[in-house]
């Protein structure tokens, strides 16, 4: 049994959303380097072992909780709807990170990544990953009407939906490199006849519905933290895609 330790909640989820502001301010005075955007140089991993180790603690940490604590200590009791709540709200986040890291990592086609990248983005999956898991299994309040609402409803349709836009998307993302090819094709099909950032809209989406069918700190923070640091991504990539579209109109135009 483990007590829920509120006040590392709390911190962590202040935390989340304190450094989602900031990077969200960062990002309107200079972009973030990230993916294509990223010079190669320096020392850097494979593309499939640095998204695998800097994505596997997300998945790892909340496992170990659920197999070694379980959700005993949580504050609405192991069983009936509470228990089934904070089970199926941790399978969810961990559903995510499973396909990241063992499914998306292994089929990526991307550029090396610096292990600075890597190595932050792991220290950020192991904060996260213990939060979500520790607060869904040990501090979630859920009553026995919690399954049937509305809300839990809403937001579970938002995740599955938002997590099929970011997979079907990346998809569509891979299959525009043969094996070995690094260079960037503009995508078309699925969500990105309508958004340019269609991988990107479909993390936003699938975390706000899994921060909305928990409504709870820890979850909000993740969200808005996902939106902070994704959604300048996205503005940034439409402007570039705008600018390389507009110089293939002029080319055709004089050709």
């Amino acid at each position: 049994m483990m007590e829920c330790l509120d006040p590392v909640v709390f911190f962590l989820s202040g935390a989340l959303i304190t450094g989602g502001a900031l990077f969200l301010w960062a990002q309107t005075r200079r972009r973030t380097a990230y993916g294509r955007y990223v010079s190669a140089e320096g020392r850097c991993c494979p593309a499939r072992l640095g998204w695998f180790l800097q994505e596997v603690p997300a998945f790892l940490l909340p496992l170990l909780l659920l197999l070694l604590t379980g959700g005993a200590g949580g504050a609405g009791g192991a069983g009936g709807a509470g228990g089934t709540g904070r089970t199926l709200l941790l399978c969810t986040f961990m559903l995510h990170y499973f396909h990241r890291s063992f499914i998306y990592a292994l089929r990526t086609r991307g550029r090396p990544v610096p292990l600075t990248t890597v190595l932050y983005a792991a220290i950020f999956c192991s904060l996260n990953g213990f939060l979500q898991g520790h607060h869904l299994l040990h501090c979630a309040r859920f009553d026995h009407t919690w399954l049937s609402r509305a809300r839990m409803a809403a937001g579970s349709l938002l995740f599955v939906v938002g997590l099929s836009i970011n997979i079907h998307s990346d998809l569509i993302l891979r299959r525009l490199r043969e094996p070995g090819e690094v260079v960037y094709r503009i995508p078309h099909g699925g969500m990105f006849h309508f958004v340019s950032g269609a991988n990107f809209f479909g993390e936003i989406v699938e975390w706000s519905g899994y921060a909305i069918a928990s409504w709870s700190l820890p979850t909000f923070a993740f969200a808005f933290f996902t939106v902070c640091s994704i959604g300048p991504r996205a503005f940034h990539h439409h402007r570039y895609l705008s600018v390389c579209l507009l110089h293939h109109h002029r080319y055709q135009t004089r050709s």
